[in-house]
């Protein structure tokens, strides 16, 4: 019998190189030297199944990768961590995609070789597949170009089967953000951090962009940072602090508070607690450098839940 899915992620395959120093990079031949060097685990989509997995759900993800050294150490990670990677398709045509993070404290610059991450086709996900899941998750809405435009139909598909959706779009390259409106009638839960809520909406504030984006998807959850997360249900506003760590590195903090945030909203819990679970388990995974290293179990994590914040 196939595996039963607590959650599908339809996403982007890519690793990170992480370089970590206070330093700013310059043409010219200049030579700078930074502190440390890490290939790791990336993209959103990725990080966030092995934060879910991590967490206790049973996780399947399918995207596309090439037949090289970063698509199978990609695979490799993924396997090691608890995820069902066998829907995944591997391309020989294609390139797996490379992201190059400078990371600076709490800041950090990104360049990225797309190479596979556009290349997962909507159609290419088949009711099949969606009728093992209980949810399906897209992150990283505007670098998956062939996704995108088959979407709305492909929630429409998950919805109809019994599935839920959530969506976190990451940042817009173009500055455009065009298109989310129209899928958001079909999530139940939205992802986006404070920046990204303002831009979709046009809004200066955080709570009138959430206010204003809850009138169409179901459910929204902001990322604030530091200063912790803030959700909306209804006429129903929830704010939650964040908890004091010591920030090694914020990568993928985003993506790990999407899987404590969806942990809760799958179990049922009440909206405050399910943002709390997002809140600590983002934070925690700050302790160490990349996406995964620090990801907190949900032992690691409950005792931040149950003590006064």
């Amino acid at each position: 019998m196939a595996e039963k899915y607590d959650i599908l992620v339809a996403g982007e395959i890519n690793p990170d190189l992480i370089l970590s120093g206070d330093v700013e990079p310059a043409f010219g031949q200049a030579e700078k030297i930074v502190e440390a060097a890490t290939l790791t685990v990336g993209s959103s989509s990725v990080i966030f199944a092995c934060g879910a997995a991590r967490l206790g759900l049973r996780v399947g993800f399918i995207g596309k990768c090439g037949d090289d050294f970063f698509g199978r150490f990609m695979l490799e990670e993924m396997q090691r961590r608890g995820v069902d990677v066998s829907p995944v398709m591997i391309d020989p045509r294609l390139s797996t995609g490379l992201t190059v993070i400078l990371n600076r404290g709490e800041d950090r610059a990104m360049l990225t070789f797309p190479g596979a991450i556009g290349a997962l086709r909507a159609d290419e996900v088949s009711d099949d597949l969606l009728r093992r899941a209980r949810h399906l998750h897209v992150a990283s809405y505007f670098l998956q170009d062939a996704l995108r435009p088959g979407l709305p139909e492909l929630f429409r598909r998950a919805r109809a089967l019994g599935l839920t959706t959530s969506l976190d779009t990451n940042y817009d390259p173009a500055e455009r953000w065009e298109g989310v409106a129209d899928l958001l009638p079909l999530t139940d839960v939205f992802l986006p951090n404070a920046a990204e809520a303002r831009a979709l909406t046009g809004e200066a504030e955080v709570e009138a962009a959430a206010r204003a984006l809850a009138k169409a998807a179901r459910i929204v959850a902001v990322k604030l940072g530091a200063a912790g997360a803030m959700a909306v249900q209804g006429e129903q506003v929830v704010y939650v602090p964040s908890i004091p760590v010591k920030v090694v590195d914020t990568v993928g903090a985003g993506d790990n508070f999407d899987a404590g945030f969806l942990y809760g909203f799958l179990m049922g819990w009440p909206l405050e607690r399910a943002l709390r679970l997002g809140t600590v388990c983002g934070a925690l995974s700050t302790r160490a450098a990349g996406g995964v290293a620090g990801q907190p179990t949900l032992e690691e994590a409950m005792p931040y839940l149950e003590e006064p914040q």
